[in-house]
Order: structure tokens, then C-alpha cells, then sequence
């Protein structure tokens, strides 16, 4: 019975499935927090697939040759800097009143009549440098402002902020999902940025306007009185700052990967320009230089001392913590899977069944998703099972971003009551259970299955 279940194929699958069910049983059921599921599911898995003591967690001498430290320290020795970096510019900009200001300018552009939509760019843009929940806390009066004025459905107003919220956190890089996932799949940012990007603005599209739209004609919750009185209100500043300062903000990190990135094929060989790019592009020297300027720019010189950023730096950075250590169990969890020989079995089942690696990818991660509600959990682990399967297809650094946009295209469908994203979206536009349902879930599956097909038509033909 051991040797089938750690030397035959269909012995390692059967230990597969039974580790991501104890997994999901952990979480769901015994309510663990996901970093220690996945560090107790992963020892399990590798003991039970007969890794030696040794090489699983070393020994006091050589603990850092451990697969356990291994599988940690080569993810976020990857992400943990990028990570916190857009965290810090997330966290500026909303203190400075940048939300505001995008947003009121975007508002008064489009004008009353097509407020949704500019409620939908602003969630798409400001949406890059901050988390989905904080951009929801600071953007929220502006949508009871707006679906004052105009006197519909708040469903009209909210839904196209949140399908931009939702789009530029799974999609767009200095968010953790697509920068963990770059990092365990080997895939440069700059084209995780691109396709993101590719495929992120279609789906927005498709789900913050079009689906947006219609849903908001179809189901009418007026505005409550409680948020009424709120509506316009949020920090302001004596001074705030200007549009394109904080557009000149945002942009700046993007850019710099991207020409990072793509210096090496534009720029001449060993010339000064392409050592230059290639160091300022460098993601966490890129979000370095936009921390900076962001602090000067929107801090410093507005009147923000020293000791004011470095609290705001502390407070902000607090939340991370619990997202690098999931992200952390996760590749170690995907560690184990690739030295006990089950990530090669369930590639090799993928490749007999004769699915697309892609679309094997977008099922995992909607299945995990789904079952604990953690779209990073979800991330984390279908890049650590479909990893052998990359490796040994050798894609293209473009195949490979359109892997990691088809993972996080997944980790956000059918968001439901085991997603806390569900309980704020219900709790700060005054949706019901159903309500929630009906426009947010449905939201989601919208974005998750649009993104994924464009994704999935691009890989057929780059």
C-alpha cells in the first residue's frame, strides 16, 4: 500500500486529492488560519510520500537546505519588497486625498448622467495601487454621493467601482495574487502587467459597464438614510493635491517595469540606456522610486513630517503580514508537491486528459476558490500544481503571463459567504445576503470567466 501510494501515478493523485481535501477541511470546517493549513497539510503530504526527515526539514546544522525554508525563502525572497513597496504607495496616495480628487475629476468629466462609468474608472485606476478593501473604505462616500445626486440604485453606482477594484487586484501586478504567482511560475512582471492589462480591460468592460449596467436597472436598492448622511463626506485635505500629480504617481512604477521588461528587446545591447532600464525597471527598485516620489511629493512637501510617515508606513504595513505568510505556506505547500513527484503525476493526468494547461489552471483555481473562499490560497496552490506542468512545456514569458492572468481569473469567481470581500461589499452598500448574490457574486463570475476567455483566445495564438 505505501509503495502504490508514493512510487505509481495513481497512488500519488489519490495523495493529491486527499491533501487538498485536508486542506479545505482545516480551513473550512475547523476554521484554521490558511498559512497554517497549508505548512500542516504540506508536512503531511511530503511524510505520507516518504520525503526524508532531513531533506523535509533539515537538521540544526543545515536548516536552510530544508524543503520546508526552501519553499519559503524562494517565494517571498521574490515578492515580499514589491509587495510592500505598493502596499506604502497604496497607503500615501489615500492619505494625501489622491481617491478624491481622481474621482471627483472623473465625476465631473462624465457628469451625472454617466457617473457609473466614472465610478468604474476610478475603481479601475485607483484600484492599482491599493488593496480592494481599502479602496472600497475610501471610495464608498463618493458612490452614496453619487447615487444621491442621481437618485437610482445604488447597484448602478457601486458595482462598476467594484468590478475595477476587483480587475486591477487579481490582474495587475504590485497586488500579491499576480506577483505571487508570477514568482512561482518564473514569469517577469512587466508581462504579467501587459497581459494583465490585455485581458483585465476587456473583462472590466464586459462586467463593470455592460453587466454593471443592466444588473443595476434590475435590481433597486435605494440609498439608506445612514449612508445618505454620509455621502460626500471622507478625510479631506487643506491642500489637495493635483490630478495629474497623482496620475504622474500612479503611472510611474508601471512604466518603469514595463520599460525594465521590455528595454532588453528596444534598447541596444550592453548600451547605458538598457543598463539603466533594466535597474530602474527592476520592480522593487521601480516602486522604490515611486515610494519616494510619492513621499515627497504628496508628504513632505504638503506638510506630512517625518514621524506622520513613518506611522502611516507601520499602520499600512500590518495587514501584509498575513498575506506574505499564505503566500509563503503556499509555495512551500507547491514544494512539496513537486519533490514528492505529485505535481508530475497530475501534469501527466492533465496532459492524458487532453485539457489545455490553461484551462486546467482556471478550473483548479475556481475549485479552490469556490471550496475556502481565499482567492490568494487558491492562487498559490494551483501555481505550485500546475508548476512541473510549465516547466517541462517551456512557454514563452508571454504564454506564461497568460497562465498567471487564467489562475487569477479564477481565484475570484462566485465570490460568496466564505469571502470576507462578500461581507464588505453587503456591509457598505446596504445589500442583503440576496442582493449581495445576485449583483456581486454574479460580478465576479462575469469578470473571472471574461478575463479568463480573452486569456484563453490570446494563448492560441501568441
Amino acid at each position: 500500500m505505501i509503495h502504490w501510494l508514493q512510487a505509481t501515478t495513481p497512488g500519488l493523485l489519490t495523495l493529491a486529492a486527499a491533501s487538498i481535501a485536508v486542506l479545505l477541511l482545516l480551513i473550512i470546517r475547523f476554521k484554521m488560519e490558511p498559512f497554517i493549513a497549508l505548512i500542516v497539510v504540506g508536512l503531511l503530504t511530503a511524510l505520507a510520500a516518504g520525503v526524508p526527515v532531513g531533506t523535509l526539514v533539515g537538521s540544526a546544522q543545515k536548516s536552510s537546505e530544508s524543503l520546508l525554508e526552501k519553499g519559503f525563502a524562494g517565494i517571498l525572497g521574490h515578492i515580499t519588497a514589491i509587495v510592500g513597496l505598493g502596499t506604502l504607495l497604496g497607503a500615501i496616495l489615500e492619505k494625501s486625498g489622491g481617491a478624491r480628487v481622481l474621482t471627483s475629476a472623473l465625476l465631473r468629466a462624465f457628469g451625472q448622467k454617466r457617473a457609473p462609468l466614472a465610478m468604474g474608472i476610478a475603481g479601475l485606476i485607483f484600484g492599482i495601487p491599493v488593496f480592494f478593501d481599502i479602496g472600497i473604505f475610501v471610495l464608498a462616500p463618493l458612490v452614496y454621493a453619487a447615487a444621491k445626486q442621481g437618485g437610482r440604485s445604488i447597484v448602478l453606482y457601486c458595482m462598476p467601482l467594484l468590478a475595477g477594484l476587483s480587475i486591477t487586484h487579481a490582474f495587475l501586478p504590485p497586488h500579491p495574487g499576480p506577483v505571487a504567482a508570477a514568482g512561482l511560475l518564473h514569469v517577469d512582471l512587466g508581462w504579467v502587467i501587459l497581459m494583465g492589462a490585455v485581458c483585465g480591460i476587456p473583462a472590466w468592460f464586459i462586467g463593470g459597464v455592460l453587466y454593471s449596467s443592466w444588473v443595476g436597472k434590475k435590481v433597486n436598492v435605494p440609498l439608506a438614510e445612514e449612508f445618505a448622511n454620509l455621502a460626500g463626506d471622507g478625510e479631506e485635505t487643506e491642500k489637495p493635491p493635483s490630478l495629474g500629480l497623482v496620475a504622474f504617481i500612479i503611472a510611474v512604477p508601471m512604466v518603469l517595469i514595463l520599460l525594465g521588461t521590455f528595454g532588453s528587446i528596444w534598447l541596444p545591447k550592453g548600451s547605458v540606456a538598457a543598463g539603466i532600464a533594466n535597474f530602474a525597471g527592476t520592480p522593487a527598485v521601480a516602486l522604490t522610486i515611486a515610494v519616494l516620489l510619492a513621499s515627497w511629493l504628496l508628504g513632505t512637501r504638503r506638510g506630512m513630517t517625518g514621524k506622520a510617515l513613518a506611522d502611516l508606513s507601520s499602520a499600512s504595513l500590518r495587514p501584509v503580514a498575513m498575506i506574505l505568510l499564505v503566500i509563503g505556506a503556499g509555495a512551500f505547500f507547491g514544494a512539496v508537491l513537486q519533490a514528492t513527484g505529485i505535481g508530475k503525476a497530475v501534469a501527466g493526468s492533465l496532459g492524458d486528459a487532453g485539457l489545455p494547461v490553461i484551462l486546467s489552471a482556471y478550473v483548479i483555481s475556481c475549485g479552490l476558490r469556490i471550496a475556502q473562499g481565499s482567492a490568494t490560497v487558491a492562487i498559490v496552490t494551483t501555481s505550485g500544481i500546475i508548476a512541473p506542468t510549465v516547466a517541462e512545456l517551456h512557454y514563452s514569458q508571454a504564454q506564461l503571463a497568460l497562465l498567471v492572468v487564467a489562475i487569477s481569473a479564477g481565484s475570484i469567481i462566485a465570490s460568496h459567504v466564505n469571502d470576507g470581500g462578500f461581507w464588505i461589499v453587503s456591509r457598505y452598500f446596504g445589500l442583503s445576503v440576496a442582493d449581495t448574490l445576485k449583483t456581486w457574486t454574479a460580478l465576479e463570475t462575469v469578470l473571472s470567466v471574461s478575463g479568463f476567455g480573452v486569456a484563453a483566445l490570446l494563448m492560441a495564438v501568441v
